[in-house]
């Protein structure tokens, strides 16, 4: 607990649109002898949820990490759940040379295959992957995917297991698992045959890179690798356990430092990828009211009891 105290720094930091409900990322730091680790569970998840983000967080300060296959990752777009042209078109111009897009939809179905369409105007060579966050009914989700054209998967159309084992039954589009992985009381006692082609691996919220490794090694299934909106320290982590992988056919969700309009450190997109750096971030006025830093630290004090 000490290591992570001494040097703990919270900062807040802005969005350039409104993505996932919020307008401001808060995210805690903290250095240890591995270099910058990063705690940043979303405000509204309670502590037993927040504890395997703790555990990556110190995994990432304190062990070296494993061998890395490549030194830089091809990254796809994200695009948040906005309309029209010109706002579309600014969000895809901070992800140069990228050439898969994932688009998040399910709240509005009209919206979102305008969305779509636009994405496909101004990026028409681009592979589209649309985002559903575990919102649709197997029978929205079949309608959906039948009048949204070809696109590379679908990343959670519907909650459970059962439910994406029977959309999987219905349609011939990839089905990607990412909440019914992360959000499993045992992501080890679920099983995905039938109902996943390939699992979504995001490094805090399932616990650090040696334990991301061993679901892939369990799960048996191919792997994208995605970022939970952090700073750049935390996506730096993420780089590295794509970059630790030795199979890696899919782009990762690693770029979404574009959709912040300021961060800790730079990772620059060149050519749709991001090269992995040891990362030493620049505060800038960024950190959080004397209350906010109380509130970080008494979540992760608690946190920590959890883990033992």
């Amino acid at each position: 607990m000490y290591l992570i105290l001494d040097s703990l720094r919270v900062v807040s930091l802005p969005t350039k649109s409104n993505f996932r409900g919020i307008n401001y990322r808060e995210v805690a730091v903290f250095e240890g002898p591995q270099g910058w680790a990063e705690f940043s569970p979303f405000l509204e998840y309670d502590d037993q949820e927040c504890a395997p983000w703790l555990a990556c967080a110190i995994e990432a300060a304190t062990v070296p990490p494993p061998e890395l296959f490549r030194s830089s990752i091809s990254v796809n777009a994200t695009m948040p759940a906005l309309n029209g042209e010109s706002e579309i078109n600014r969000i895809l111009s901070t992800f140069p040379g990228c050439t898969a897009v994932k688009i998040k939809v399910g709240s509005n179905h009209d919206e979102d295959l305008a969305r779509i369409a636009m994405v496909r105007k101004l990026s028409p060579m681009a592979k589209i992957r649309i985002d559903v966050n575990g919102l649709w009914s197997v029978d929205q989700a079949a309608k959906f995917l039948d009048l949204c054209g070809e696109i590379e998967y679908v990343e959670q159309p519907c909650t459970t297991v059962e439910e994406l084992r029977e959309l999987k039954s219905r349609v011939d589009v990839k089905i990607v698992g990412d909440e019914v992985l992360r959000k499993s009381k045992d992501p080890f006692d679920i099983d995905l045959n039938g109902a996943v082609d390939i699992l979504m691996l995001k490094v805090q919220p399932l616990g650090g890179i040696v334990r991301a490794h061993k679901l892939a090694q369990h799960h048996k299934l191919p792997v994208v690798v995605s970022s939970a909106l952090e700073s750049a320290v935390g996506i730096n982590y993420g780089l590295k356990l794509a970059a630790s992988i030795q199979t890696l056919d899919y782009a990762c969700g690693l770029a979404t430092g574009s959709l912040l309009s300021a961060n800790l450190a730079e990772l620059a997109i060149i050519d749709g990828s991001i090269a992995i750096n040891e990362i030493v971030p620049k505060f800038n006025g960024l950190e959080v009211s004397a209350d906010r830093y109380e509130w970080w630290k008494n979540r992760i004090m608690r946190t920590a009891e959890l883990l033992g």
